[in-house]
């Protein structure tokens, strides 16, 4: 039988933990309409992963960890990756997610040169994901909450860029068949935003970065949300 994996490669903030939850429940929150039975996998602690054959799709959830720090647990998963391109299993990987994607299949990841994206921002889709499955229902721009500091840097070779703005012009991208990697967070509510820019707040106001504007910046991100939901959508059902 084969589940739906969330691979979860870091904790939240204490605070956060203690209010909130962490990124996999948040991700299975988002994975709910999934007719596959799903199971939670922390790679950041050393859990096993699962042959390629045992998976009918993965997220890869974001993390508090950089990908450049190259950690042995990180590394084991970057390798892993290929497996399940070769597999055709259908793969989404969220901001620290989409930044292994891209460097497992060939891309570059390292520090934004315009610093760290943090908040409510508007994303916008570029022609491309007009054809694209889990992208073509989406408005033409849409809001959607961002925390990172390092990103792609260069696409994968043969990737198809999906969405951009301003500050980040790889803010989604396909590659292959059925692997997307997105820079924003899905997974994030209104609540769980305004929680990651409190805890943030000494050092964004010492990079001369007003917190209070980002707070009251923060709205629901309804259609960003709705890409858990057509990743889960498109996943076989039990005994498919």
């Amino acid at each position: 039988m084969q589940y739906l994996y969330i691979i979860k490669t870091g904790t939240t903030f204490p605070s956060t933990l203690a209010q909130l939850g962490d990124f996999d429940a948040w991700t299975q929150a988002g994975l709910k309409n999934a007719k596959t039975d799903v199971r939670i996998v922390d790679a950041e602690n050393g859990a096993a992963l699962p042959p390629a054959a045992d998976c009918a799709g993965v997220v890869i959830t974001g993390a508090h960890a950089m990908v450049t720090d190259d950690l042995p647990w990180s590394i084991a998963l970057e390798k892993w990756i290929p497996e399940l391109l070769a597999a055709e299993t259908p793969i989404l990987g969220i901001c620290y997610g989409h930044q292994l994607l891209a460097r497992a299949t060939g891309g570059e990841v390292g520090y934004h040169p315009q610093g760290k994206e943090i908040g409510t921002v508007e994303v916008s889709c570029l022609p491309a994901a007009e054809h694209d499955s889990l992208f073509r229902a989406l408005p033409a721009a849409f809001p959607a909450h961002v925390t990172h500091a390092q990103t792609v840097l260069a696409l994968p070779p043969g990737a198809i860029r999906l969405a951009a703005n301003r500050h980040e012009p790889n803010h989604a991208f396909r590659i292959g068949k059925c692997a997307w990697g997105v820079q924003f967070h899905p997974e994030y509510t209104p609540k769980i935003m305004r929680a990651y820019i409190r805890e943030q707040a000494g050092e964004l106001t010492a990079a001369g970065t007003e917190p209070e504007p980002l707070l009251e910046a923060v709205v629901p991100t309804p259609a960003a949300g709705g890409l858990l939901k057509n990743f889960a959508g498109q996943l076989p059902q039990y005994g498919d």
